[in-house]
């Protein structure tokens, strides 16, 4: 997929805000200190006023946007993953998610392929912290098109939402021009009968093109885009269960927690389906080029390949 445009989904979050911030003079957009890293700059440098720098202090940072978004505006608090959710947990439990205030979180350098910044910062956990939040809206788009539109729909839901974005440029897979972002409702992106691979965020497009290989050893595979991981469509994921018999689940994330555990919780309930979970094993990243981090820890397309014919 070398010829196919690339984009990292932090900077489609920086080109969202900017377009949102032309639209609503409620947006407000608060930063800790990364504004480069996390692409907010450019919302700062045409809405000064409504960029507020917080300094290294994540924490407080959260509680400013609490105290925005109880006086009607409609805050997007920005910082890496690791900061936003693990840092900034209790704050986000305690002054957004219990009083159910309308603030929205943008996660940067989520997962491995935050790349040599290391384990430190490489936050696989982020994911399964938040599903723990009543309440909490969890999206994580596939691309940058998806970002931009699931920016968008942050805005729109009232309530908290939390939203995770990646330092490492990949593959734009959706056309700008029709492709339409629904809340809380996947995206089938090819139709199959043997399995039915689940995937979000980065690993969405490595699947696709291992389905691709896949069928041409015969093996027939479904690929379905879970942009939203709470609330989950599970309506969707039970009939494509039910339909293929096997389900595989991918995600940037540890596989504690996260979206295969979301997966394994609705099946068990309600269609007991044999499933195998791709993502980070119980374990700390490394520092590294973030390409051969998705390499190392089997998320590229020829070891998602690998793993699903050997499953099937």
């Amino acid at each position: 997929m070398s010829d196919v445009k690339k984009i990292a989904t932090r900077e489609s979050y920086g080109k969202a805000l900017l377009e949102l911030g032309k639209l609503h003079d409620d947006v407000v957009v608060l930063d800790a200190d990364l504004a480069c890293a996390t692409k907010t700059g450019v919302f700062q440098k045409e809405f000064p006023e409504r960029h507020i720098d917080c300094g290294i202090a994540e924490s407080n940072m959260i509680g400013v946007a609490a105290g925005f978004a109880a006086s009607g505006k409609v805050p997007f608090a920005s910082s890496f993953a690791m900061f936003a959710a693990g840092r900034a947990f209790e704050q986000i439990r305690n002054s957004v998610g219990y009083p159910h205030l309308n603030v929205k979180i943008g996660a940067t350098h989520a997962g491995i392929s935050v790349g040599e910044d290391g384990a430190t910062h490489q936050c696989n956990e982020d994911i399964a912290l938040m599903r723990t939040i009543p309440g909490m809206v969890i999206i994580n788009p596939s691309d940058g098109v998806e970002a931009e539109a699931a920016v968008r729909a942050a805005y729109e839901h009232v309530g908290p939402v939390y939203m995770r974005f990646g330092r490492f440029a990949i593959p734009v897979i959706n056309d700008p021009e029709d492709y339409k972002f629904e809340l809380g409702k996947g995206v089938v992106l090819r139709e199959g009968k043997d399995v039915t691979i689940i995937a979000s965020g980065l690993p969405v497009a490595a699947c696709l093109e291992a389905a691709e290989r896949l069928a041409e050893d015969g093996i027939d595979a479904k690929v379905v885009n879970i942009h939203t991981i709470k609330p989950l469509d599970e309506e969707l994921i039970i009939a494509s269960a039910k339909e293929t018999g096997k389900v595989v689940t991918v995600e940037e994330h540890s596989v504690i927690g996260g979206l295969g555990s979301a997966v394994c919780d609705v099946l068990s309930e309600n269609a007991p389906t044999k499933v195998m979970k791709i993502g980070v094993n119980d374990t700390f990243g490394e520092s590294g080029p973030a390409a051969e981090l998705i390499k190392k820890y089997g998320l590229d397309a020829d070891s998602i390949y690998n793993k699903i014919k050997n499953f099937v």
